[in-house]
């Protein structure tokens, strides 16, 4: 009878319309196994993968083979060995020039001015050098122009048989210059007491023909610099110092003296070495200008750039060619 009765129990089992729990219970122990089987084998290889040899396959992607890794060493030489040209060039210098430009855009004039001095002489052939000369310049004679700015400045008081002539000599200094400062139009009558104020004119001018350049120095101290444009000459400009042998003025042909009240809208030049070289402002171009026509010989600026040379200077000041 028992015999018989585990029989039945068997048969019922395989008996798809009978529920055998036993059944379920074995095939989730079973499927258990084989999991922690797998587990076991698979980290066995990896061990093997590396310890004892590398494999392929799954294993070469979850931990690569040091000896099938790129060599960084080589990839860094083969990266410096590419061409030059194929590379973007940096400009410290411009990177420079824009936090200048940030600086000078919250007003923070001191601070963007060091900054645009540093740029110009450690980069002087950085792309922002041009543009940082000209800033810097426009800076230095917003404060020498100024009449407001006292730095470099004097009063002089007048005295009884003062003219503007002596004034000028004494301070070494011109009448533009005494005119521009004390905001005249023309010059006044003096009387004993007047104050005018004088600033002595003692810049050397630089003229570098490679950079087709003006530029003012006080002393070593970069002031201004000047595009120009150098026509008509048969050799190159003898590369020496000149002393400035003298400043005229001229409208419709005519010369015009400082002291005249159509002095400020006459065109100025100024004159050096020997024979004497002109430098002057261009003069505009009309209808009736012919492109062909010989240009004459000189140094020509803007006419605004020539205004302002024209008040820095005067006779007796050196230019140097270089």
């Amino acid at each position: 009878m028992a015999s018989t009765h585990l029989i039945s129990s068997a048969e019922a089992c395989f008996d798809p319309r009978i529920d055998c729990p036993m059944s379920f219970g074995t095939t989730i122990k079973s499927l258990a196994a084989v999991v922690v089987l797998a587990v076991f084998l698979f980290t066995g290889l990896l061990v093997y993968h590396v310890r004892v040899a590398p494999l392929d396959g799954i294993f070469e992607k979850i931990i690569p083979n040091p000896e099938s890794a790129p060599d960084v060493a080589a990839t860094d030489e083969m990266a410096q060995m590419l061409d030059a040209s194929e590379m973007p060039d940096i400009d410290p210098g411009e990177k420079l020039f824009q936090k200048c430009h940030e600086l000078l855009a919250t007003g923070k004039i001191p601070e963007a001015r060091e900054r645009l001095n540093h740029l110009v002489t450690t980069y002087p052939t950085s792309s922002s050098a041009s543009r940082s000369r000209q800033i810097i310049g426009e800076m230095n004679l917003d404060e020498i122009l100024s009449s407001s700015h006292q730095e470099g400045k004097q009063i002089h008081v007048v005295k009884r048989g003062d003219s503007y002539f002596a004034i000028a000599e004494k301070y070494q200094t011109t009448l533009d210059m005494i005119i521009h400062l004390n905001q005249m139009m023309t010059l006044k009558n003096l009387q004993p007491g007047d104050e005018l104020q004088v600033m002595p004119l003692n810049f050397r001018i630089m003229l570098d023909t490679s950079l087709s350049v003006i530029s003012v120095w006080n002393v070593d101290q970069f002031i201004a610099e000047y595009p120009v444009k150098i026509s008509g000459f048969e050799r190159p400009l003898p590369k020496k110092k000149h002393p400035i042998s003298g400043k005229a003025a001229e409208l419709n042909g005519k010369r015009v003296l400082a002291t005249s009240p159509t002095y400020r809208g006459a065109e100025k030049s100024i004159l050096f070495g020997n024979p004497p070289i002109v430098i002057r402002g261009e003069a505009p171009k009309t209808a009736n200008t012919s492109e062909e026509s010989e240009p004459a010989a000189g140094i020509f600026l803007k006419p605004a750039d020539m205004e302002e040379l024209n008040l820095l200077v005067r006779k007796g000041n050196e230019i140097e060619i270089r």
